[in-house]
């Protein structure tokens, strides 16, 4: 049964919707014949973007585009001011915009401060600024905030970027608590976690798809098929790495706490072999 959220007519906002998963989502929601605001960076790609969902037969009122910060939280307050000011009501959030550039542990880039500002508090922002008038509205209400695999198993070689995703993980599971607790709202989150997808963020220069990534298009239909099942945590598969495997890598990271073994033990000489063998079992 489709989520009242996404019925036809209905309006959706989606940051980082320039391109890749975010455009693929604008197009997607369009297609359902909902109303769009696309939220990026760069009014020269946001018009790009929009002439792209356009083509898919859309009326042009219906798409509106907005340049927009996620990292500043006035810019936030700006686009839902302007996504109401357009079309009265805001039905779906998806807290899409991200970046990663790379980091070291010592921050020898300076990049710390502009990373966690985007992927984490971008998101929580954007849901603390969307989620009370979404609520307040009284219709449903679908929040959906992208996080990362490496938010749950804290790969070693990008710590800005783990750290990050871990703090969308722990927010969106406590707003969709927070959600379920407030007396007659008809809103709810989704933690959205794709696996390994051929877009910009990814690409690096590269414009051929790697055959072990899938395109933005597969993974935007899995979200909404496993939307559709009633999946909070949304963790994507793709050609390289299914569900078994990333359950058996999830699992090991939690038994690092729960065994008492050294941090990251994955990737501890001590312990990489013993992995290897359980993934195996």
């Amino acid at each position: 049964m489709m989520v009242p959220a996404l019925e036809k007519g209905n309006v959706a906002v989606i940051t980082g919707a320039a391109s890749g998963i975010g455009l693929a989502v604008a197009q997607h929601l369009a297609q359902l014949c909902l109303r769009v605001c696309l939220a990026d960076l760069g009014a020269d790609r946001l018009a790009a973007a929009r002439a792209q969902v356009l083509a898919l037969g859309v009326d042009g009122a219906d798409v509106m585009v907005c340049e927009t910060d996620v990292g500043d939280p006035a810019a936030l307050r700006v686009l839902a001011d302007r996504s109401y000011a357009a079309f009265g009501v805001v039905h779906v959030l998806v807290n899409n915009a991200g970046m990663q550039p790379g980091s070291s542990i010592f921050d020898t880039e300076a990049n710390w401060d502009r990373i966690i500002a985007v992927n984490m508090m971008g998101v929580i922002r954007g849901s603390q600024v969307f989620a009370p008038r979404m609520i307040a509205g009284g219709a449903p209400g679908l929040i959906i905030n992208t996080g990362s695999k490496q938010g749950i198993t804290t790969p070693p070689g990008d710590p800005a970027y783990n750290i990050s995703k871990a703090g969308v993980k722990v927010f969106t599971e406590a707003l969709q608590h927070h959600l379920r607790n407030i007396p007659d709202c008809r809103v709810e989150a989704r933690l959205f976690i794709p696996g390994y997808v051929h877009t910009p963020l990814t690409a690096h220069g590269r414009t051929e798809k790697p055959a072990g990534a899938w395109t933005p298009q597969q993974t935007v239909d899995f979200l909404f098929a496993s939307i559709e099942r009633g999946d909070f945590y949304i963790l994507c598969p793709d050609n390289e790495v299914d569900r078994r495997l990333d359950e058996k890598r999830i699992l090991w990271a939690a038994g690092d706490i729960a065994d008492n073994r050294p941090p990251l033990s994955r990737w501890h000489p001590d312990h990489a072999e013993a992995f290897k063998i359980w993934v195996q079992e």
